[in-house]
């Protein structure tokens, strides 16, 4: 029955992005990538979250929505958040008070319906092989949409994670910060509990999300410090919100018998 209900998930997604997708592309020929944003790819996401809620079983429970900039606020903003499946792709933009702009691989363009409407949003894809000019891209791109309103999205991992584990965080998101003096937004997401990476089914249950404060880099500061911090509280909120995914950790510290039996 769980995987009947994920399948019916898909398919919705699937076959909803083709009219939702076709409307956006004729629709990118007469307005703004703004208006398509909160006409079209919202709505669609807000739907594909709700569908693998109420269809799916996978809730979500949001902690830290008071951390995010004041809606109204001129501070150029990069959203870092955990990384462990396709749900938080989904999740971030159906959400956020503003437009997001993810920073992506460019093979994704090629996704019929799905890719070409990212392209027609005005985000930022990167050829990965060439990473000199895929950075200068990122840096020059990025400070354009944060300008014009937008959050740029990157994770800092780079890909999903397996639940419980870390991957290496990458310094491009704080590389981006120090040159457009935007802040970063970390946040911690255990969606690998409802949804692990490559798989198709969905484990009914609640996806826990926390919002960290900015942090904004100090003088002086490196990219690869800032990074640091950033990794820092998203790993340790990760173990608070979903602890029975480090359990591992506690199982690998030596256990002193004579203390345990004192206390």
């Amino acid at each position: 029955m769980r995987f009947l209900r994920s399948i019916l998930v898909f398919l919705w997604m699937a076959l909803s992005v083709i009219p939702v997708g076709t409307l956006l592309l004729l629709f990118s020929l007469l307005v703004d990538d703004r208006k398509l944003w909160w006409w079209f790819a919202q709505p669609w996401l807000k739907a594909a979250v709700a569908a693998a809620r109420f269809i799916g079983g996978v809730g979500v429970r949001v902690q830290g929505l008071e951390h995010l900039p004041a809606i109204d606020a001129k501070q150029r903003v990069i959203l870092c958040p955990k990384h462990q499946s396709t749900w938080e792709t989904f999740f971030f933009p159906s959400m956020m008070p503003h437009p997001l702009a993810y920073v992506f691989k460019r093979e994704l363009l090629f996704i019929p319906f799905f890719g070409w409407s990212l392209a027609r949003l005005k985000m930022v894809h990167i050829d990965r092989r060439a990473r000199g000019e895929a950075w200068n891209k990122v840096a020059r791109l990025g400070a354009e949409l944060m300008d014009r309103g937008k959050w740029v999205i990157m994770f800092p991992e780079g890909t999903r994670t397996e639940r419980g584990k870390k991957g290496d965080y990458k310094t491009g998101a704080s590389r981006l910060a120090l040159a457009t003096g935007a802040c970063i937004v970390p946040i911690a997401v255990a969606s690998g509990r409802c949804w692990p990476r490559r798989t198709f089914s969905f484990i009914p249950g609640v996806i826990d999300v926390s919002i960290g404060p900015p942090i904004t880099a100090n003088e002086g500061e490196s990219a690869p410090d800032l990074m640091a911090r950033v990794e820092q509280w998203i790993e340790a909120e990760m173990r608070r919100i979903d602890p029975d995914a480090y359990r591992h950790e506690l199982d690998a510290v030596p256990q002193d018998k004579d203390f345990i039996e004192h206390y």
